[in-house]
């Protein structure tokens, strides 16, 4: 079930490892947006909410965004403020939200970008609008968000025991681990075997190299968000798909994949 003009299924998804905005992901975005029909006429969001917490984070990403989407022929890019729970429901912000057709969700803390958004009434208009066809892309902490799971990252910073948290739950047989080449640099070889062999239930985990992105391709069969979908990887380098243990099946760019 392939995507068309007419948009009866769930929009694309991209999942990226780092390189939101960036050159290297022209042509990853340049593919979402042509999923959409006339990418003159495509209203994209910038959502800077995993970046909420930090000082400058908002205006960054909105002008990298804008510059980026501005190159690639968009003509109608919305910047939004939704860094909170307040803004998750602020009737300004939310009528940026209405009728667009790709959503994208920059880099942060993952669970801030949770715990904003779930339940909010921005939410519910994103995942409407997704239903119906509408794109939606997140890298690092926002591909993280967009997943069934995501790493307890501020439990383990207390240092309690590694372990897993709810996301939003858009690809719920997937648990997305960014930046996963320089994984080792932040997270120890014993703890996240410890955390694969915790992994709930039913779920795949996939690491996804930075300046690399993960996309759906096919729509899952029959719209059913837990059915298998056809996936790409796009970008620069590789995709760990950790499916069958500890040793996991690598994917180059160009390779497609049912998860």
């Amino acid at each position: 079930m392939t995507y068309n003009a007419t948009r009866p299924t769930p929009g694309a998804i991209a999942l990226l490892g780092s390189g939101e905005y960036l050159d290297i992901m022209t042509s990853t975005d340049s593919y979402l947006l042509e999923t959409l029909g006339a990418v003159s006429s495509a209203r994209v969001v910038l959502l800077p909410t995993a970046s909420g917490l930090e000082e400058q984070g908002m205006a960054y990403w909105n002008n990298l965004g804008r510059e980026h989407f501005q190159g690639l022929g968009v003509r109608e890019i919305r910047e939004t403020a939704i860094i909170d729970r307040a803004s998750a429901g602020d009737p300004e912000q939310l009528a940026l939200l209405h009728d667009a057709d790709l959503y994208y969700f920059s880099g942060g803390d993952p669970q801030h970008l949770i715990d904003t958004l779930r339940g909010s009434p921005a939410w519910e208009i994103i995942a409407a609008a997704y239903a119906r066809g509408a794109v939606l892309a997140g890298c690092s902490a926002g591909a993280m968000a967009l997943s069934g799971y995501t790493i307890a990252l501020r439990r383990m910073l207390q240092g309690d025991l590694p372990g897993w948290a709810p996301a939003l739950g858009v690809v719920p047989r997937l648990v997305v681990l960014p930046h996963f080449d320089r994984m080792a640099a932040f997270i120890d070889r014993a703890v996240f075997e410890e955390l694969l062999s915790d992994l709930p239930a039913g779920h795949i985990a996939v690491g996804i190299d930075e300046n690399t992105a993960l996309v759906r391709i096919e729509a899952p069969a029959g719209g059913e968000p837990s059915a298998p979908a056809l996936w790409r990887v796009m970008g620069e380098q590789t995709v760990k798909v950790f499916d069958q243990g500890l040793t996991p099946r690598s994917l180059n760019v160009g390779e497609d994949v049912l998860l």
